[in-house]
């Protein structure tokens, strides 16, 4: 009896675990993802019989993959275009669109709470090179920073990405190097 019981928990372990799965990969829905072209097409359906709804023109330009269905993936933008989009025109590389209430721009830090190096504006694409719970380090051209995390449109609120065992000895140092500074500048 003990036996059918653990049996029956584990299946109906397996598929609520797998209720936020998608069907084709088994990935996690939803996600997110990256355009791998310039020249993509969004269309009404799974299938290239369907109309172009919306064709994005941006390279690297983040969507959320909400649905799977054979080759076609169901995403959706920042500005809420959902559509159908061929699996081959994505990619898994991690892009975020900088977003901000009042369209300013956004302050870029050498380190978490540390030093202004730069801003960003409004409608960016950027890379994430990492994410922590509050804060991810992102990249645009030879320019790199930490901001907020709630101004990119593109990671989950409390997604962490690629954060390895040494980023506490990065941020401590960064932190002693941003206090000696201002202790020299005599803030």
């Amino acid at each position: 009896m003990q036996f059918i019981l653990v049996f029956i928990s584990i299946i109906i372990y397996c598929q609520v675990s797998n209720a936020n799965s998608g069907k084709e990969t088994g990935l996690e829905i939803p996600r997110y993802v990256s355009l791998k072209s310039d020249d993509a097409n969004i269309r009404v359906g799974p299938s290239k019989n369907y109309p172009i709804e919306i064709k994005y023109i941006k390279k690297n330009y983040p969507l959320k993959v909400l649905e799977e269905y054979a080759e076609w993936r169901k995403v959706e933008d920042f500005n809420k275009n959902v559509g159908w989009i061929h699996k081959s025109l994505i990619s898994g590389i991690r892009t975020g669109i900088v977003l901000s209430n009042d369209k300013k721009n956004i302050k870029l830090l050498n380190t978490l709470d540390g030093n202004v190096i730069g801003e960003i504006g409004f409608g960016n694409v950027v890379f994430l090179e990492k994410c922590k719970i509050d804060w991810c380090l992102i990249s645009s051209g030879n320019f790199e920073g930490w901001m907020d995390k709630k101004y990119i449109w593109g990671v989950k609120e409390k997604e962490i990405i690629k954060i390895s065992i040494f980023q506490r000895f990065e941020d401590l140092y960064w932190k002693s190097v941003n206090y000696l500074n201002k202790i020299q500048k005599g803030i």
